[in-house]
């Protein structure tokens, strides 16, 4: 290992991921005893919302779920098998399909947006001052956009 860390960075590596598992669970906790979508549904469901025309080619869709191509398949068919969301051929690309978000879908994800809302604010901001909010969301950018640019 070529490579020297601090323990200070370290310890702050470490205390990122798992903070960030840890509120994942616990809002995946509540959506869950909400009977809303886990969490990892409302993630797809969100991006095909915020999509022109509420649709995304399945590779789009993966990149911007952060899943690889296989699992956002999976977790697709099992989306479709629940009405969430449809898939269309794209009609340059034989291979290529979308993911179309459907009514049932964008209601599942109204219905879970509360509690959603919710658990951003009870285990996150609420714990942070606009200026840390700002501190972070600078950090995440540079980071998300280095992490794009090495591609």
């Amino acid at each position: 290992m070529s490579e020297r860390i601090t323990p200070a960075q370290l310890t702050a590596w470490r205390l990122f991921i798992t903070s960030h598992a840890t509120l994942i669970e616990q809002i995946d906790r509540e959506l869950s005893a909400a009977h809303c979508v886990p969490l990892q549904w409302y993630d797809v469901l969100v991006e095909l919302h915020e999509a022109p025309d509420h649709r995304l080619r399945m590779a789009e869709l993966a990149r911007r779920v952060v899943l690889s191509r296989s699992s956002l398949t999976h977790l697709a068919d099992r989306l479709e098998r629940e009405g969430l969301l449809s898939r269309e051929r794209v009609d340059t690309d034989r291979r290529g399909a979308y993911a179309v978000l459907t009514d049932q879908g964008y209601q599942a994800l109204r219905a879970a947006w509360p509690i959603y809302a919710r658990g951003i604010a009870q285990h996150f901001s609420r714990y942070l001052t606009d200026e840390d909010i700002q501190t972070l969301t600078d950090i995440f950018q540079r980071l998300l956009g280095a992490a794009l640019a090495e591609g």
